[in-house]
């Protein structure tokens, strides 16, 4: 299953496999056939064939959403993704680089509901968005001095074991 337990996907795997399962012990399938063939335990199919004796096809229907329901609805979401997408340029930061703290005001702008950091964090990973790091160096970069330190400095400041006639176990 290349879906994660409890999400969207998985909820409607699990519904239209009991469906199906529904559909198999209407056809006069025997409950252990349905279970070897949909890959469930016997007692499953067995609570099936109950809800279906007592005409509750709809306790085969998937469960409603469980937990804390969603602070931001799906507009202020597409809103936020908008926003987000038009850079922080766009939002009046003098860079165009997001942060946890840059975001969770423009969500609080967008919405009126204040975000942890980690909240911010979590919406965003919900919302598919990833951690990037700026693609620019520093513009006063010297590459000459950079290279100069590699080769001259760095060796003589690195500690090397000294010689020794046994060898070493590191």
């Amino acid at each position: 299953m290349d879906a994660v337990m409890g999400t969207k996907q998985d909820r409607a795997e699990l519904e239209a496999r009991r469906l199906q399962g529904a559909r198999l012990l209407r056809g006069g399938m025997r409950p252990a056939e349905v279970a070897r063939r949909l890959e469930v335990s016997r007692t499953s199919v067995w609570r099936w064939q109950q809800a279906l004796r007592s005409r509750r096809r709809d306790a085969l229907r998937r469960a409603p959403r469980t937990g804390r329901p969603p602070r931001l609805s799906e507009a202020q979401k597409k809103r936020l993704i908008a926003a987000l997408a038009a850079g922080a340029l766009a939002q009046g930061y003098a860079t165009d680089l997001w942060t946890l703290a840059r975001v969770g005001k423009l969500i609080e702008k967008i919405s009126g509901k204040r975000y942890s950091e980690s909240g911010v964090w979590r919406l965003l990973k919900a919302l598919n968005f990833s951690c990037q790091r700026p693609s620019g160096r520093a513009s006063q970069r010297d590459e000459k001095a950079i290279r100069r330190w590699k080769t001259k400095r760095w060796p003589a400041l690195k500690k090397t074991a000294p010689d020794k006639a046994e060898p070493s176990s590191s």
